[in-house]
């Protein structure tokens, strides 16, 4: 039997996944910062966390996935202040769109969602424990992580020392001991938000959260720890500075997390997405034109370590292959997937455990839907048993196949006067005059209706 290999970034190799306790595999992945819509490559990490979620409970008895919201930062207390309203006001509003547009891409909603403000408390103990083991250091009101004092700093990243500088999204103050080293707590003067604290009211940095959240909800040492790769430098690494210090375990790195999962950027027609340059994908803004299983299966097309070239192109090919995966299960509509004891393939399977290998399952996929026209009925119940159980995996394949493809359904037109028309059409053919029966065709296509003569009647339904 294959065995689940992920790509593991703390050691920059691809390794066998074997649990801290295969009784309960833990993730934990880091979360958005709700003070704005989420764009498309926020929803890359939802999407990729929620398949591998969905594949590892295929695999364990039970799977606990924690991903948390970040309800205090600088970007939120900005925007707050531009709305006028209270920080947790914005909060929570953007913290309910976010879980909706996930949802509406398929994404089940963590087992467990802390809030950072909810655990206040953790961090500040955490602080206190890193400045008393002399990792951390209080100076003119904040607590700052001493970096060189945990020599394994880097091993995540593989950044060397002047790269951890350049890259450490730190401002380089001069209270500082060092150049890298970064925030743990920092003053909230009035009437910015804050917590009382043995340092004064103030805030924590976001790099502390994590850090409390993952070991309050979790333990240690999980299996898991995940996020988009750009959350590798700084963020990622700090985690492990902090937690592996507090512990003192500063030689062993992976006391904190075993395995580290980190997805690929999504750039938009080959360019970044920069709010300079306008090209921002929104999600709430592509359900209302998309359906959300073709979205999440763009955003599953291309392996999750690799850049994803988000175009029109790209979702209206995704689009065509859902159609055309959903039609082959209508067609094996009287077909029993279920009555044999059938198994995924062994190359499907291959598939996601090669690093959640997409593009190969995907791949096979299709070639089994190219076998169904001159398959058998065993075979015919083999290929709809792995379209729907591959399908639940990926996340696709959801909906019945008719409403997928619109049978039945017409935003213009009643069903009474669609069936009168096709009445009209097959009467007119019958008496071939061909030239009403196509005038009734076009009729019907202009209201957004396709009809189709099969063996068991004309039937239609929405294009």
């Amino acid at each position: 039997m294959s065995k689940l290999k992920i790509q593991n970034t703390l050691e920059n190799t691809k390794e066998e996944f074997i649990p801290v306790d295969p009784s309960n595999v833990r993730i934990y992945a880091c979360g958005p910062t709700v003070y704005d819509y989420a764009h498309i490559g926020n929803a890359r990490m939802a999407v990729v966390n929620d398949l591998l979620v969905r594949l590892l409970r295929t695999l364990f008895p039970k799977v606990t996935y924690v991903s948390n919201i970040t309800d205090i930062d600088d970007k939120i207390i900005e925007a707050a202040q531009t709305a006028d309203i209270p920080f947790q006001e914005l909060t929570l509003k953007f913290e309910a769109i976010y879980n909706e547009d996930m949802a509406a891409l398929g994404v089940h909603r963590p087992d467990v969602q802390p809030r950072a403000t909810d655990h206040i408390a953790e961090m500040i103990a955490l602080t206190k424990t890193l400045v008393k083991l002399g990792h951390a250091y209080e100076i003119k009101g904040h607590v700052l992580f001493h970096v060189p004092s945990f020599e394994k700093y880097g091993c995540l990243s593989g950044r060397n020392r002047d790269e951890q500088i350049v890259g450490s999204r730190v401002e380089v103050a001069p209270f500082k001991k060092d150049p890298a080293d970064f925030i743990l707590w920092k003053p909230s003067p009035d009437p910015l938000p804050g917590w009382d604290s043995p340092w004064g009211f103030g805030r924590p940095g976001w790099h502390l959260e994590c850090s409390a959240m993952s070991e309050k909800t979790l333990g240690l040492p999980f299996d898991i720890h995940s996020g988009g790769m750009d959350l590798t430098f700084p963020h990622h690494e700090n985690e492990i500075a902090q937690t592996c210090s507090a512990h003192k375990k500063i030689n062993n790195p992976k006391y904190f997390a075993k395995y580290w999962f980190h997805n690929g950027f999504v750039n938009v027609e080959g360019e970044k997405m920069s709010k300079s340059i306008g090209n921002i994908r929104l999600v709430h803004e592509m359900i209302k034109e998309y359906k959300g299983e073709v979205l999440r299966m763009t955003l599953l097309s291309a392996h999750y370590r690799q850049p994803l070239n988000w175009t029109k192109g790209i979702i209206k090919q995704n689009s065509t292959m859902l159609d055309r995966l959903y039609r082959t299960l209508k067609d094996l509509e009287h077909i029993d997937a279920y009555t044999n004891n059938h198994a995924l393939p062994q190359n499907i399977l291959e598939g996601f455990y090669d690093d959640l290998n997409t593009p190969k399952v995907i791949a096979e996929l299709n070639i089994l839907t190219n076998k169904v026209s001159k398959a058998d009925e065993e075979e015919k119940s083999l290929i709809k048993y792995c379209l729907l159980e591959t399908g639940k995996i990926l996340g696709i394949l959801q909906q019945a196949p008719r409403e997928w493809l619109g049978y039945g359904q017409s935003k213009n037109l009643d069903e009474v006067t669609i069936e009168n028309l096709i009445k009209e059409r097959n009467e007119a053919r019958r008496k071939k005059n061909f030239e009403m029966a196509d005038s009734i065709r076009k009729k019907l296509k202009e209201s957004g209706i396709e009809i189709e003569d099969t063996s068991n009647g004309t039937t239609w339904r929405s294009n």
